[in-house]
C-alpha cells in the first residue's frame, strides 16, 4: 500500500503544471515588449525626477510671509529682500521680484510677479508631458503587439490542420500579454501624472495666495 501511494504521488508531481515566473511570461510577449520596457523605464525616471523637483518647490516656512510683512511694514526692505533672495522656493522668488519693484505702480509689480510665476510653473511642469504621452501610447503599443501576434496565429491556423483548441487558446493567451502590459504601464503612468499635477496645483495656489498677500502688504501703512 505504501508503494502504491508513493507511485501516485510521484506521478502527480510529474503531471503537475510548473509555475512560470513573471519574467518568463513577459518574454513570451515578443519583440514589442522591448519598447514597452523602454516606456516603463522612462515613466519611472521622469516621475522620480519631477517628484524630487516638485517636493523641493513645495517646501517653505509657514511664517515666511509673516516675516516679509514685518520687515516691509517697518521699512526694512533690505532685510525682506535678503530673506526672499536666500530662499529657493518659487513663492520666495516671486516675492523677491515684487520687492525689487517696490516704488513702481501696483499693476507693474503684479505683472512682474505674474511673469515669474509663469516661469516657475514651466519649470515644475517641464517633462510632465512625457509621462502623459507614455500613458497614452503604452496601451497602443500593447494592442499593436496583440494584433500582430493574432494575425500570425490565424495565418498559421489557416495554413495547417495541426492546431487544436488548446494550442489556439495558448497562442491567444501569449498574444494578450502585450496588451495587458501596455495597459498596466498606461494606468501607472496616468496615476503618476495625476499625482504630480495635483502637487503642482498646490504649489500654484501657494504662489497665488502669496502674491495677493504681498500686494496687500504694500498697501498697508508703514510704521
Amino acid at each position: 500500500m505504501q508503494l502504491f501511494f508513493l507511485q501516485v504521488d510521484s506521478s502527480a508531481l510529474k503531471t503537475a503544471p510548473q509555475m512560470q515566473s513573471l519574467w518568463d511570461i513577459l518574454i513570451k510577449g515578443g519583440v514589442l515588449m522591448i519598447p514597452l520596457a523602454i516606456l516603463f523605464a522612462a515613466a519611472i525616471f521622469f516621475f522620480i525626477e519631477r517628484l524630487i523637483v516638485i517636493r523641493k518647490a513645495s517646501k517653505i516656512e509657514d511664517n515666511f510671509m509673516s516675516i516679509i510683512r514685518d520687515n516691509i511694514v517697518t521699512g526694512n526692505v533690505a532685510a525682506a529682500r535678503s530673506i526672499s533672495k536666500n530662499n529657493s522656493h518659487p513663492v520666495a522668488r516671486i516675492i523677491d521680484k515684487g520687492i525689487q519693484r517696490i516704488g513702481k505702480p501696483i499693476d507693474a509689480i503684479e505683472k512682474s510677479m505674474e511673469n515669474v510665476g509663469v516661469l516657475e510653473m514651466y519649470n515644475m511642469e517641464k517633462n510632465l508631458s512625457i509621462i502623459s504621452i507614455i500613458a497614452r501610447i503604452a496601451p497602443l503599443f500593447g494592442f499593436l503587439g496583440t494584433i500582430i501576434g493574432m494575425l500570425s496565429l490565424f495565418k498559421g491556423i489557416a495554413a495547417s490542420t495541426e492546431y487544436t483548441a488548446n494550442t489556439i487558446a495558448d497562442g491567444i493567451y501569449i498574444k494578450m500579454i502585450t496588451s495587458a502590459t501596455g495597459l498596466i504601464i498606461g494606468i501607472l503612468a496616468y496615476i503618476g501624472h495625476s499625482y504630480l499635477a495635483a502637487k503642482i496645483n498646490r504649489v500654484e495656489n501657494k504662489m497665488e495666495i502669496a502674491s495677493a498677500e504681498f500686494v496687500d502688504i504694500l498697501q498697508e501703512p508703514t510704521r
